[in-house]
């Protein structure tokens, strides 16, 4: 199949699978989008939301209508990193046999990953960033595709272990889960005091979500939109010539290349799921908000005076 009949291929499937993904989660389209755009591109992405919001099972329904494989991991503060990886016991015949542990899977939802001390936290991000594992001196590959997201409540911080922002860097996105609206809270107390059981069909194969990977990396892009994604990720950074007063007065710290990166590869498959064949400076737009909130660091002025991130990435667009 050619890249451009491939691509108008994903442009119907990506429409059947949110129809799929609808069956079962009510509302949340812009969360969803944005956690589909992360898989397409093989970012990672981090969800900011309160308890109850029902994001397992949301990335659970991602899994099974994506055909991979999902596990969920529970992080605590007693949670050490044989925990999520796996160990090396000593089987009948008295040889040392590694046992694999949860970090093994295509989807791994990291439930509250703040909540666990930093050595486990790290121990997850080696394999979010070289998708292999070591244990015991030895390498281990994992399956791809694989893509983890982590949540976060952003309400309770006592006795949590923040990430540092170097490891924020390495989630693509993140995303904002909000309360859902009157009506489709209604619709959710409706469907889930019911007794029924819905079934999400798989649309894809592990194997063919590596492919969308590698064709969202080959859409070619124009210089103007790699300047212009580049030339936003310096309008974060205070003091550098090219940031505005916005940023000068509440900003402490801008994101870094790898915020460039994601937003070009973001606007690909933002660009991809929506028929177009290259993209342009509306889709860095649209994606914006997602890869630069996390990456971009208030000072106490800004929380002072309740200014968001949301309004100075607004600002710079």
């Amino acid at each position: 199949m050619s890249d451009v009949s491939a691509l108008k291929n994903l442009v119907e499937k990506h429409r059947e699978l949110k129809q799929e993904i609808a069956k079962v989660i009510i509302g949340q389209e812009a969360v969803i989008e944005e956690v589909l755009l992360a898989i397409y591109s093989g970012g990672h992405a981090l969800l900011i939301g309160v308890p109850g919001l029902a994001k397992t099972l949301m990335i659970k329904t991602i899994a099974d209508a994506l055909g991979l494989d999902f596990k969920r991991i529970q992080f605590t503060p007693d949670l050490m990193p044989s925990d999520i990886l796996g160990s090396e016991i000593l089987d009948a015949n008295r040889e040392f046999k590694f046992i694999k542990g949860p970090v093994f899977a295509n989807i791994i939802l990291a439930d509250e990953i703040n909540r666990t001390p930093p050595k486990t936290q790290a121990a997850l991000l080696e394999a979010m960033q070289e998708r292999a594992v070591t244990v015991a001196g030895d390498n281990y590959k994992l399956d791809l595709p694989y893509f983890v997201l982590a949540t976060q409540n952003p309400i309770e911080q006592e006795g949590t272990y923040p990430l540092p922002e170097a490891q924020l860097d390495r989630f693509m996105f993140a995303i904002a889960l909000n309360y859902p609206s009157f009506e489709e809270e209604v619709n959710v107390v409706k469907s889930t005091t019911m007794d029924r059981e819905v079934k999400v069909s798989p649309l894809f194969t592990a194997k063919e979500m590596v492919e969308i990977q590698h064709l969202i990396r080959r859409i070619p892009v124009a210089d103007n939109v790699v300047e212009y994604a580049v030339r936003l990720v310096g309008k974060t950074r205070p003091a550098n010539g090219q940031s505005e007063k916005i940023v000068e007065e509440y900003v402490d710290w801008g994101a870094g290349p790898r915020a460039s990166q994601n937003l070009v590869l973001a606007a690909k498959a933002h660009a991809a799921v929506n028929g177009k064949f290259s993209p342009d400076i509306e889709n860095v737009k649209a994606v914006a908000n997602g890869i630069l909130r996390h990456r971009v660091i208030k000072n106490y002025k800004a929380e002072a005076e309740n200014i968001s991130i949301e309004e100075i990435i607004g600002a710079l667009l």
